[in-house]
Formats: C-alpha cells, sequence, structure tokens
C-alpha cells in the first residue's frame, strides 16, 4: 500500500499517521488515518533491578578482566551495559535473556568446582515476551556482551516469575476511520488482540517509520479537533517506541529524506540509533542491485557503532539510505536486495578514527576481534576491496 494515496482529506490540517493491518491475503489494508499522536515517544520504563547469582563460571574475555581487577583490589561496579545470557538445551540455544546495565557486585569460589566462579550482579533482566518461558531440562547458559565473555553451570533468579512491563497509553488523534476500525470502536472488546501498523508519515506523505501496535481500545470520543473525526485512546502503545531524546532526529527527517551527508554527526549515540532506525522504517526496496564503482566513506566522525553504520550506508547508498545498523544486518545487505552488492572498493577516509574509538567494543565469532577489524573482515569476505586510507 502506497502511503502517498491516502493523504489528503479536505482538511486544514495534514494526515500525519496512517493506521494499517496487513489481511489474510498478504494485502496491506487501510484501517485509518490520523492527525497526529500523543504519546508516540516515550520513553521505555526499564524492568526493577535484582541481585543474581552466574553459578559456576569459566569466564573469558572482558569479563574475566572485569574479575581479575577485582581480585587485584579494584572497586566492585564494573559495569556491563548488556550482559546476554543465552540458554541452550542439548542441540541450540532455545532463550535469550538480557542482564542490563550488569553490574558485577562479588567474585566467589565456585560451590562444587575450585577451578570455577560464582560472579554475583546486580541487573534489570529482560526478556521477549514472545519467546518460550520454558525451561530446558539440562540447560547450559552461554554468556556475551559485545562478543563471548564465558560460561555457567546455572543462574540463580534467572527464571524467577516477573511482572510485565507498565502499560503507558497512546492517544490518536483526529482519526478518520476505515470501516474496519469502525467495527473495533462499536465493539472494542472483540478487538483486542488484533495488531496492527501505525505509520508515521513526513510531509510529503512518504513513510517514515511502521510501529506495531495491539489494538486495545481503551476509550473513542468525537475529536478536539471537530467535525466527524474521533480520538482513541489506546491501552498501551507499546515498549518498543521511539525515545524522547529522538524527536530532533525525527523533525529533520519530518522535513524530507536528508539529502545532505553526516546530518546524524551532530547527535550522541543514542540519537544515531534514531537515525538508523529511521532510515530502517522508511526502507521500500524493490530496486535492482548494482554492484562496481568506488564508494567513500567519511570517517571524521565514526565515534560509536551506531555512528559506523550512518556512515557506511552513506558511502554506500547515499544519504538518509539503509545499508545496516549492525554487524548482521550489514552482512544482509551485502548479500543482495538492498540496492548494491560487491563486488566494489570502499575507500575508508580517516579509518584511524574508528580503529581507536572502537578499540574496546570486542565482537568476532569468538570475541577475538574488536569491531572495527571484524567489519573490515565481513567486508573483504563478502568480495569488497577495503581501502583504510
Amino acid at each position: 500500500m502506497r502511503a502517498g494515496d491516502h493523504i489528503g482529506w479536505g482538511r486544514d490540517f495534514p494526515v500525519t499517521h496512517l493506521l494499517v493491518r496487513e489481511d489474510e491475503d498478504g494485502v496491506e489494508r487501510l484501517w485509518g488515518r490520523c492527525a497526529g499522536v500523543d504519546g508516540f515517544f516515550a520513553d521505555r520504563v526499564p524492568p526493577p533491578r535484582e541481585i543474581l547469582t552466574l553459578r559456576g563460571c569459566r569466564p573469558e574475555g572482558a569479563l574475566r578482566e572485569a574479575l581479575d581487577d577485582l581480585d587485584g583490589g579494584g572497586r566492585a561496579g564494573r559495569l556491563f551495559r548488556d550482559l546476554l545470557v543465552e540458554v541452550w538445551d542439548e542441540q541450540r540455544p532455545v532463550q535469550w535473556l538480557t542482564l542490563t546495565d550488569a553490574v558485577i557486585i562479588a567474585r566467589l569460589p565456585g560451590r562444587t568446582d575450585p577451578a570455577l566462579v560464582d560472579v554475583v550482579v546486580g541487573a534489570s533482566v529482560e526478556q521477549d515476551p514472545a519467546e518460550s518461558r520454558e525451561v530446558p531440562k539440562a540447560p547450559r547458559f552461554e554468556l556475551h556482551a559485545n562478543g563471548p565473555v564465558g560460561t555457567c553451570l546455572s543462574v540463580d533468579g534467572l527464571f524467577d516469575d516477573r511482572d510485565g512491563p507498565p502499560s503507558v497509553p497512546m492517544e490518536l488523534l483526529g482519526c478518520e476511520p476505515a470501516e474496519p476500525l469502525l467495527a473495533a470502536l462499536r465493539r472494542p472488546c472483540r478487538s483486542q488482540g488484533t495488531w496492527v501498523e501505525l505509520w508515521a508519515l513526513d510531509r510529503a506523505g512518504r513513510r517514515m517509520y511502521h510501529h506495531p501496535l495491539l489494538l486495545d481500545i481503551a476509550r473513542s470520543r468525537p475529536s478536539v479537533l471537530g467535525g466527524t473525526l474521533v480520538d482513541i485512546t489506546l491501552a498501551d502503545g507499546g515498549q518498543d517506541r521511539p525515545p524522547l531524546l529522538a524527536r530532533p532526529v525525527w523533525e529533520t527527517w519530518y522535513r524530507g529524506v536528508p539529502a545532505i551527508p553526516n546530518q546524524w554527526a551532530r547527535y550522541g549515540n543514542e540519537g544515531r540509533n534514531a537515525w538508523l532506525r529511521l532510515t530502517l522504517g522508511g526502507y521500500v526496496g524493490g530496486e535492482p542491485d548494482r554492484s562496481g564503482g568506488v564508494h567513500h566513506l567519511d570517517g571524521r566522525h565514526v565515534t560509536d557503532v551506531p555512528g559506523l553504520h550512518c556512515a557506511m550506508a552513506e558511502a554506500i547508498v547515499g544519504p538518509g539510505g539503509y545499508y545496516g545498523w549492525g554487524g548482521d544486518a550489514l552482512d544482509d545487505c551485502l548479500t543482495g536486495g538492498f540496492g548494491v552488492t560487491p563486488p566494489f572498493t570502499l575507500i575508508w577516509h580517516d579509518a584511524a578514527v574508528a580503529r581507536e574509538a572502537l578499540a574496546d567494543v570486542v565482537s568476532g565469532p569468538a570475541g577475538e576481534l574488536g569491531y572495527f577489524e571484524d567489519i573490515v573482515h565481513l567486508l573483504r569476505r563478502r568480495g569488497v576491496t577495503v581501502v583504510l586510507d
């Protein structure tokens, strides 16, 4: 469905959002259009912090370094932004739980094996609500923090029951419902459990971003904007909304797809992540891939991981374009379907900036490479001639 086909409605204010749902035949159908949304930007409420003990650990890499520093008289409190616990059954990983803002509190001798250690951490525990909660009969646990950092035999408290995140309402303002949404408004209880997408549009009517919504209608009423429009309160607008600090980035994109390089460079880490989400959110594709030629990457502002991928996308497909927002996504793009495929030449200017800035960000299949080196290896492995300038 083309968003631009649904932006004209003869009122003094524009359509800024569309409600869309894919039918059983895979066809996108319009459910409604709205003049605005209140609560679209919302900082995510983190889960409460807990104390957990990782039992029987064999630490590696950054975790071993942190524990060695603790043993050497270092102060407790080493922070791991995200410590991923990968839960395996006998053959494969089946669950992924993230210990967010994990802080090492203490290292204790292993209870059953002197070669192992117990690690006490404070963290918020996060798990995708769609994932299975069933614990394997004989689980094993692998630990990751920008690469593998060890294994452990069990984690005390990991599988405790937890309340879900609190609901944060969202207001759809000045809505003109199509027939499916009208039916849902007449019988809101029957609409619960229905998923739709909320499309955010720029001022030209191009889709900037699409956000999944559970259509849990708390109430509806005649709109404050008048006419036949309605305002709809949703009980919860979802947990993956853009954060409040993303507003300046969105204001830039609302004026149209950025055409000037390095507009993302003025923002910090979170702002650059928001920029990458918009490159992905508005990506449509459909054009044939091209290869060959020389692409120039301006490396002056590549001081973090999202900055690397902002600069990479600009070098390969141009400002505002999407070409991955992480290593795995970049690999997907290099295999085709995103406008440009190898072979081509990438001249990475001021590469030393990224090499130094990302020196402590560990990557690679065994955590043996820095992120910068891992990306360069990936590009070369896929057939890109990389020249570090």
